[in-house]
């Protein structure tokens, strides 16, 4: 049977699933890449208030042009203050004024811990990654996260290789049982679904389904189980949200060609 051949990319869809979780005149931490174009988007469509800070120390960039990373000077356009990490960290960042940081790595479990740093054993790791950067920081310190993935099962295993970003560790009380006062992952956005966070156990469930994506394809690639029992149908990308991803916010294919796999 062949599948419905959808008038938008996977990719496409991410990004504006990741764009409805930023909200007006919210802060929000993000990182190079998809996280990007989410909130170019945002702030094009339903948050044109939304502050944006990048990790090199830009603060409340307007963002003309799409940046190649967060270092990038196109972040300097319009900003507020450009300065530095320990600016952005310091006074922003850990005085608690961030409302929501986007993430990503290469696992994530359960409860949405974080892996980026090794695969395998610590000290003769598969795979040497390339560490946590700010996102350590990130998810101890936010009012809340959001994780963008590519949905695998080497991604999603029960539990994450080495722990680099905290979700909610192992449960309701993980969090606070280690000093953090706030925060943790709400939700995460993949080529697959997405998924969210039961109030009770902190234990992920899917919430909504990429069209034309089955609920054994989801569980296949997840080395948990998953509830799917409060799972709808993911809200397709409008015209306008496509036309501005395309035409305004990546024309040059920057990142939407590095993510043209993702069909």
């Amino acid at each position: 049977m062949n599948k419905k051949k959808l008038p938008y990319t996977t990719a496409e869809l991410m990004i504006c699933r990741a764009a409805k979780e930023l909200r007006d005149r919210e802060i929000a931490f993000i990182g190079t890449g998809l996280p990007m174009i989410a909130a170019m988007l945002a702030k094009r469509t339903h948050a044109p208030n939304l502050v944006i800070i990048f990790e090199a120390g830009t603060i409340d960039s307007k963002l003309l042009h799409f940046p190649g990373s967060v270092g990038d000077p196109r972040c300097v356009y319009g900003s507020t203050t450009c300065s530095g990490l320990f600016d952005v960290f310091g006074a922003i960042l850990q005085r608690g004024r961030v409302d929501v940081g986007f993430l990503g790595g290469a696992q994530c479990d359960m409860y949405g811990n974080l892996n980026s740093t090794a695969i395998g054993n610590y000290w003769k790791p598969k795979v040497r990654l390339p560490g946590s950067g700010g996102a350590g920081d990130i998810a101890a310190l936010a009012k809340r996260t959001v994780i963008i993935m590519k949905h695998e099962k080497r991604r999603f295993p029960l539990k994450v290789d080495y722990l680099t970003s905290v979700g909610w560790l192992d449960g309701p009380e993980g969090r606070s049982k280690v000093g953090l006062t706030r925060g943790g992952p709400v939700t995460v956005v993949t080529d697959l679904c997405v998924m969210k966070f039961n109030e009770e156990t902190k234990r992920m469930y899917v919430a909504e389904i990429h069209p034309d994506v089955s609920r054994e394809q989801i569980q296949a690639e997840t080395g948990f189980p998953l509830d799917f029992s409060r799972a709808k149908v993911t809200p397709e990308p409008t015209e306008e949200e496509i036309r501005l991803i395309r035409e305004k916010i990546d024309p040059e294919r920057v990142i939407l060609h590095r993510l043209s796999k993702l069909k």
